[in-house]
């Protein structure tokens, strides 16, 4: 039996109808489609790859713990981004509350404002609250003790 490397037409328009049926996935969901692959992504491959493989020359065990190697490390990563990101927000947070009280002088796109900062909201972009409006943490230009 001989078997050839290359894709046969029918092969290509198979291949490109999974590529194309995985790219709506991507828009249906709400994801946006970016240069970037995710463990998902990643994940979704491994099992097209599998799926579609020649029967007669399986892909060798070595290659297959290579990628599986690599899947768990694009996941360890994942999770330390959103680690550093959960921390980022934290630490932003903690800076707004830290002006709980102070006196701040804003620079709100051009504009100066200043006075008592009188509250202010958590999240991922905190906002301080000064003479009845939110202002983002980015326009703080200073902070003084009351």
């Amino acid at each position: 039996m001989d078997f050839s490397a290359t894709l046969s037409p029918a092969e290509k328009v198979q291949t490109n109808l999974e590529v194309d049926r995985f790219n709506k996935t991507l828009t249906v969901n709400g994801r946006k489609a970016s240069q970037e692959l995710g463990k998902d992504d990643f994940l979704k491959l491994l099992m097209t790859q599998m799926t579609h493989q020649d029967p007669t020359e399986p892909m060798d065990n070595s290659q297959f713990i290579a990628q599986m190697a690599q899947f768990s490390s694009l996941e360890q990563m994942y999770n330390v981004s959103n680690g550093f990101n959960k921390m980022a927000s934290i630490m932003q947070s903690n800076e707004a509350a830290g002006t709980l009280g102070k006196v701040v002088e804003l620079d709100v796109e051009g504009e100066q404002v200043s006075g008592v900062v009188e509250g202010f909201t958590r999240g991922e972009n905190p906002q301080i609250q000064v003479n009845g409006n939110f202002y983002k943490m980015d326009y703080v230009r200073a902070v003084y003790s009351n």
